[in-house]
């Protein structure tokens, strides 16, 4: 069995809400295809260049680089954070 039918036949079994995961995933894969270039063979078409050295940044950098936070949810991301820490044994 090829690849696409069984991805075919795995994405009937699924609801809803995770098909739209799915889309968006491979929506992004797509849009990073043809970001880096790569080929029809899967190959890249020539090495991608960072955009950007971090290594010594400061935390200023950062955040000019990554913009302002636009969620509502940051009590909640930070209590997840907190809930997912390791304790630390010395």
């Amino acid at each position: 069995m090829r690849i696409k039918e069984q991805i075919t036949q795995e994405l009937e079994k699924l609801p809803e809400p995770l098909l739209q995961k799915i889309l968006d995933f491979i929506q992004f894969l797509q849009a990073k295809r043809q970001e880096v270039g790569i080929s029809s063979d899967n190959q890249p078409a020539q090495t991608p260049i960072a955009e950007h050295n971090l290594t010594g940044s400061t935390a200023q950098d950062l955040l000019e680089l990554v913009g302002s936070w636009e969620g509502s949810d940051i009590r909640k991301c930070l209590q997840l954070v907190y809930e997912s820490r390791m304790p630390l044994e010395f």
